[in-house]
């Protein structure tokens, strides 16, 4: 096997790496919700407005960015969750966006 070949091989399997990793992103980010945030949104993600707002239509008041953005570093009542590694942070986000 040549050199590209050997590398063309091994990106198409992290492609199909990523492909299958983003079908479990809804449910590890959802495990992480139950985690971090329940506590203050609530299970349903309804908050207890205008303490804790709703995170139900997120998606429609924040960019994506903006979504990692927060959960990193908190804001207002919200204590940043910086203890989180990226991987988790877009499963989160991923997770609120839907």
């Amino acid at each position: 096997m040549t050199l590209i070949t050997t590398l063309a091989v091994l990106l198409s399997g992290a492609t199909l790496a990523t492909t299958a990793w983003s079908k479990d992103a809804p449910a590890a980010g959802a495990a992480l919700y139950a985690t971090h945030c329940t506590a203050c949104h609530g299970a349903d993600r309804a908050g207890v407005p205008p303490t804790f707002p709703a995170l139900t239509d997120v998606a429609k008041r924040l960019q994506p960015a903006q979504i990692k953005e927060k959960i990193k570093n908190g804001g207002g009542l919200m204590p940043p969750f910086s203890q989180l590694s990226e991987q988790e942070i877009d499963d989160l986000a991923s997770y609120l966006s839907h």
